[in-house]
């Protein structure tokens, strides 16, 4: 088995001939590669079974207070009546285009929807129904409806009144339907169908009036709007006349305005590139003036320049030649030189000549464009001269467009809405009359009930989870592995709850005889009471312990420590060496506690002699004898160093070399070594031998370590480099037990209870 998931079996009274064995597991194997995400939804239900008895009281609560509120309530019935809403298929007043082509059949549908509902509507709805039937008095609820039906003879009459109970409407539509559906809820069974035929009709009606009001409306509007526009088109075409007259602009003088303006943007960007050019050769022509000659780029990339150069190179190269045989009076010598002079003057013609073109293109391009300016300020001002006289005309031909335009619009609206008025149709029809319902459709008490059952779980698992939220303690197997991300070694039930669930008949110690009359200590149950269910738990947390390997093999000198005071190290030390030493294996356990020292007491050994005396002396560890170091127990091969003597100089003495070297030599002398230390957050001792240590092991107790204990201890012994190998829940109380069950085994030849 996985070492999170190794069992704790104990044994049990003979029963039926056959040795019986309580053993505890856990309900899933443990299984490393689960997510955190997993293990905190096993976490949850855990909680939750832990207090189903809580969750099943509040789901009862729940239930009854359901059903109170079902007969509580009163009964109320419902009538259905539906309708079928158009759109709008005439033109409109003002757009001159169908409602259909305007809005989307699903808004228009939405709308009429929010018409059905509106108060208007229903005040009048209300009116009507007084208006129709001034004889009928209607049902009003009371508190005894509901109960009306079961004690017909002891609850008192319904109550009758004139006026409208209180009434529910809803609507429903049916996908890209066009029907509307009406849902009329009321406590009178009669009201409810009348209310709904009503509506209907109301509906109707009021659709028509408020077309034919539109309709009339705009009307009067569009006459008045149609006299004044006229006005203004008739003073706008006289402004016009008048101006035309005046200035002498024309319609031709217009167009061919819009000629020049498309002439002088050419204009523009012809100088604008003539500018550019301008600025490129002025550039080059002052890096020609002001640079040498050879490093101007004009000249160092001309190819007949640079062949002149070469040659020039090759007859310099000759004339050296010939110097070095021949007199420089030599017909050679002197032919050669004279080449060399003519090629020096050719090329200094050639760089004055290209320099010379560098000149007279920046010259060229600086005089286009004081031409191009020049003709682009003429048309300029050419331009603007007629601008004012063009843009006023502009105006005032499109004002008189614009009135025209809008005069002719007007006088098409109102055509159409004397045509529309005389053509107007209802925009729905009424396709089902709502019936009197029978019986009410409400309260429904099995779904309030269940909602009762709902309610009062949901509120459990609130403070179930809020309850163990702030709960920070560790006080389940799985928790630590949780909240740690280091494995669980083992788990140690209490001792109280271990004998209430599993009773014993005899003791089956094997120390009975000499311990007659004592009560057996939990800090040697391993020893003194073997087959009980703590000592296997001990047994199991060891089985973790020997499957654990690194990469240097199982850990030799194993350091236990916890958090805080009184969470079962000593315990732990003691149990856990036991086991070991019940295997043949030889175990010390060294008493690193100077302050408060206990295993002395729990083993029966004099503390006159131990670890402080040892750190105190200077004699060789190399050269002592295993019994200067050590005192044997009354268990076999179970070893013991006590604390020694108080002293002052705790942390120097932890601190020194000395204890180094009596670790190392301890190391040869015993298969494992086991450390107890004072608490981890409070004091530093745990944290100097565990230095010393191959690994360490975190005592948490049930109940009692909360979370952030448990991992600033773990943190603080990561931070110094301490292998932590994992912890061990101690003190855990069985009946709250959640995750882990209770099985009976027998022996091959029992019987399985």
């Amino acid at each position: 088995m996985e070492k999170n998931a190794i069992e704790m079996r104990v044994e049990a009274p003979v029963q039926n001939g056959a040795p019986m064995m309580w053993y505890i597991e856990p309900l899933e194997p443990a299984n490393d590669s689960n997510k955190q995400a997993n293990k905190g939804l096993h976490e949850y239900w855990r909680l939750l079974g832990e207090h189903r008895l809580v969750l099943f009281l509040l789901a009862i609560a729940g239930a009854i207070g359901g059903l109170a509120i079902a007969l509580h309530e009163s009964p109320t019935y419902r009538a259905r009546a539906s309708l079928e809403v158009r759109s709008e298929a005439t033109r409109t007043p003002l757009s001159g285009m169908e409602m259909e082509d305007r809005f989307s059949p699903e808004s228009y549908l939405q709308t009429q929807i929010r018409i059905l509902q509106s108060v208007t509507l229903r005040k009048r709805t209300n009116h009507r129904l007084l208006k129709d039937f001034p004889e009928r008095t209607y049902i009003v609820a009371d508190q005894f409806s509901a109960l009306r039906p079961y004690f017909s003879t002891r609850v008192p009459e319904p109550v009758m009144a004139r006026s409208l109970p209180p009434v529910t409407l809803e609507i429903k539509t049916f996908g890209s339907s066009r029907i509307v559906e009406m849902l009329v809820e009321t406590t009178d069974p009669g009201l409810a169908a009348d209310y709904a035929n009503t509506l209907a009709r109301e509906y109707i009606d009021y659709t028509m009036e408020s077309r034919w009001d539109t309709h009339r409306r705009t009307a009067k509007w569009l006459n008045e709007q149609l006299a004044l526009q006229r006005v203004k088109l008739e003073e706008s075409q006289q402004r016009l006349q008048v101006h035309s007259r005046n200035m002498g602009v024309f319609p031709s003088s217009v167009d061919g305005k819009e000629g020049e303006d498309e002439h002088l943007r050419r204009l523009m960007e012809e100088l604008g590139r003539a500018q550019a050019e301008r600025v490129a050769k002025q550039a080059s022509y002052e890096i020609a003036a002001a640079a040498p000659a050879d490093s101007v780029p004009q000249v160092a990339d001309n190819d007949r320049l640079s062949g002149y150069l070469a040659r020039l190179t090759e007859m310099r190269r000759e004339l050296a030649e010939l110097s070095a045989v021949w007199t420089p009076e030599h017909y050679r010598v002197i032919r050669v030189q004279a080449q060399i002079n003519e090629l020096e003057t050719t090329i200094k013609r050639e760089r004055s000549s290209i320099l010379t073109r560098i000149r007279n293109d920046y010259l060229s391009a600086e005089r286009r464009e004081k031409m191009l300016a020049s003709a682009y300020e003429e048309r300029a001002r050419l331009v603007t001269a007629n601008s004012g006289q063009m843009i006023q005309y502009s105006i005032l031909k499109r004002e008189v467009e614009t009135n025209r335009t809008l005069y002719d619009e007007l006088l098409q609206k109102v055509r159409e809405v004397g045509i529309g008025s005389q053509m107007e149709q209802s925009t729905a029809r009424l396709l089902d009359l709502a019936d009197e319902p029978r019986s009410p459709t409400a309260p429904n008490h099995v779904v309030l009930a269940l909602l009762g059952v709902l309610t009062g779980l949901f509120g459990g698992v609130v403070l179930i989870v809020l309850a163990d939220h702030f709960n920070r303690s560790l006080h389940a197997p799985g928790q630590s592995p949780f909240y740690l991300n280091v494995p669980e070694l083992g788990v140690i039930p209490s001792s109280n709850t271990a004998a209430g669930v599993f009773p014993r008949k005899e003791t089956l110690s094997l120390t009975e005889a000499e311990n007659k009359g004592q009560e057996a200590s939990v800090e040697l149950v391993t020893w003194r009471d073997r087959p009980s269910m703590i000592a296997e738990s001990f047994r199991s947390t060891l089985a973790s312990i020997l499957l654990t390997r690194g990469p240097e093999g199982r850990p030799k000198v194993i350091l236990i420590t916890s958090a805080n005071a009184g969470e079962g190290k000593s315990t732990a030390v003691t149990n856990l060496g036991a086991a070991l030493a019940e295997i043949n294996h030889r175990v010390l356990v060294i008493d690193a506690d100077l302050r408060q020292p206990h295993l002395h007491e729990i083993l029966n050994v004099p503390n006159t002699w131990g670890l402080s005396d040892l750190l105190r002396e200077s004699m060789a560890f190399a050269d002592c004898p295993i019994e200067a170091l050590a005192r044997k127990t009354e268990i076999s091969n179970l070893w013991i160093l006590p604390a020694g003597p108080g002293t002052v100089s705790i942390a120097n003495l932890l601190c020194s070399t000395r204890i180094n070297e009596l670790v190392e030599r301890l190391r040869k002398d015993f298969d494992t070594v086991i450390i107890d230390t004072p608490p981890l957050l409070y004091l530093s001792d745990a944290r100097l031998m565990g230095a010393l240590a191959d690994a360490a092991v975190l005592v948490i107790r049930s109940g009692r370590t909360t979370r952030d204990e448990a991992i600033a201890a773990k943190k603080r012994l990561v931070d110094d480099g301490i292998k932590v190998l994992g912890t061990i829940l101690n003190d855990w109380n069985l009946k709250d037990a959640g995750r882990y069950g209770y099985r009976s085994y027998a022996s091959p030849n029992g019987n399985r209870g």
